[in-house]
């Protein structure tokens, strides 16, 4: 199993879009198949990262399917648009 975490700053004043973008993430669950779990939140704190994705998958070829897929290219297009940074992380559980 392959655990993929991603976590974001986002621009200030892109509070719309960046709840647009949630959203989106959210909605991949139980739409694109090789996506077997994930979670996504809003930090509640101050002076770190804005958000994160904890998603899980078979396997590293399963979660490059689900990067490749359409639907996930577009809910990644518009995070790209509105974020200063991102830091993910992959690894075997």
């Amino acid at each position: 199993m392959i655990r993929h975490i991603v976590m974001w700053k986002f621009r200030p004043g892109t509070e719309a879009e960046q709840e647009q973008f949630l959203n989106g993430l959210r909605g991949l669950q139980g739409v694109i198949p090789q996506l077997l779990r994930s979670e996504v939140a809003k930090n509640v704190g101050t002076d770190n990262y804005d958000a994160v994705l904890v998603s899980d998958f078979a396997s590293l070829e399963d979660l490059a399917v689900y990067k490749a897929d359409p639907r996930h290219q577009a809910v990644s297009a518009l995070c790209k648009s509105i974020r200063v940074d991102r830091v993910a992380v992959d690894y075997e559980f």
